[in-house]
């Protein structure tokens, strides 16, 4: 259980942007801001100013905000070492096994190549929290854009030893065409269907259908159900194709 406050914030066409607060200590960290305006309107609703930025990996939707929220609050930008040369407003480069706080809270660095070379994911262990940018999405991993489908199941073995109470705060709304394609990789899967149910109904409503739990995940996401690297591979190749 934790006492962070978390805000999400709908950017883009589908991305999420994760605001989050220690109440005890007035921190905040902005999590792959895509864009800046709707992150400084949630931290002045809240009267909350941003010390840190936390990127996962390069791509524009995850860090075009840096900048002007960087001008706004003299925030800190910690980002993938291994992509330091992409993320310009970087001021602290981060490898598997380094830590950053928030307050009293400490996120461990993972990297977790594969949608990008140098991806990299927060845990905070202590608290049962993952942001894990665009390498896990409710019933789906990330495109592998520049690594490997051997990274990738790597990522997700990493993923699937995680206590399956973990809270998975993921970058996208991906779920309802992830979970189509699930349906299509495990047709058996009552739980995907099961589950299915319930994205279409809150997506119908207009809710969000993240954040979302590793017991969810290994229930229902082909990907971190895959059985091998070669599998992973075969179904990335589908759903990339997919248009159901």
């Amino acid at each position: 259980m934790t006492d962070l406050e978390i805000v999400r914030i709908p950017a883009l066409s589908d991305n999420y942007i994760w605001l989050v607060h220690d109440p005890v200590a007035a921190a905040t960290v902005v999590i792959d801001p895509s864009e800046a305006a709707p992150v400084l309107a949630a931290a002045a609703t809240r009267g909350w100013t941003i010390g840190q930025i936390w990127n996962t990996h390069w791509h524009p939707d995850h860090t075009a905000g840096n900048a002007e929220i960087k001008a706004a609050h003299g925030a800190i930008v910690s980002a993938p070492a291994a992509e330091a040369a992409r993320i310009p407003t970087l001021d602290v480069a981060l490898a598997e096994g380094d830590t950053v706080t928030l307050g009293r809270h400490v996120a461990t660095v993972l990297e977790t190549p594969g949608h990008t070379a140098g991806h990299i994911t927060f845990t905070l262990a202590e608290d049962g929290l993952l942001f894990p940018g665009d390498t896990l999405f409710a019933m789906g991993c990330g495109r592998l854009f520049e690594g490997t489908a051997a990274q990738m199941f790597a990522n997700m073995q990493r993923f699937a030893a995680l206590p399956p109470e973990t809270i998975v705060y993921g970058a996208h709304e991906y779920t309802q065409s992830n979970g189509r394609y699930a349906l299509t990789a495990e047709p058996d899967n009552d739980a995907i269907r099961a589950r299915m149910t319930e994205v279409n109904a809150a997506r119908a409503a207009g809710q969000p259908t993240l954040p979302t739990t590793i017991a969810k995940e290994l229930a229902t996401n082909p990907f971190l159900r895959a059985a091998s690297a070669e599998q992973l591979a075969e179904r990335r190749a589908a759903k990339d194709a997919f248009r159901g």
